[in-house]
């Protein structure tokens, strides 16, 4: 198993990173873990905002919350994968009133998703997710 630590750089070229939560410090903190690994990061806090910004700038990979106001993760990780087929999209979860993180990861990766990871993770879990998510496929 691979093991990195905080100063590690990633091995894989940058990457051009959305990251969609409506929580602001999970939004900073997985920030902060991309940066450091050398990735650009764009922020998002609904389903609709990460559309637009998708559509906007090229994005390699979306880090997408599920559970968010004004268009929830399902409907942006469909969206994306019509549109620009070629983003990858890792989906996180915590879960909802309604449906465990479990469930709404299974169905996240039923519509799309590349990847999923659930909350709460670190950073090493994170990076790995990313890089797997990322990988080139073939």
């Amino acid at each position: 198993m691979l093991a990195l630590t905080k100063k590690s750089k990633t091995a894989q070229r940058p990457l051009r990173v959305v990251v969609a939560d409506d929580v602001r410090e999970i939004q900073d903190l997985v920030t902060i873990w991309l940066q450091e690994e050398g990735h650009q990061v764009r922020h998002a806090s609904n389903g609709r905002e990460v559309v637009r910004v998708v559509c906007d700038e090229p994005t390699d990979l979306v880090i997408t919350d599920i559970v968010m106001p004004e268009g929830d993760g399902w409907d942006a990780i469909l969206t994306i994968n019509r549109l620009r087929p070629a983003t990858r999209i890792l989906a996180i979860s915590g879960g909802g009133k309604q449906m465990p993180a479990d469930a709404c990861l299974r169905v996240a990766k039923g519509v799309g998703a590349d990847g999923v990871l659930k909350k709460p993770f670190g950073r090493s879990q994170l990076l790995a997710a990313v890089a797997q998510v990322s990988a080139p496929v073939g």
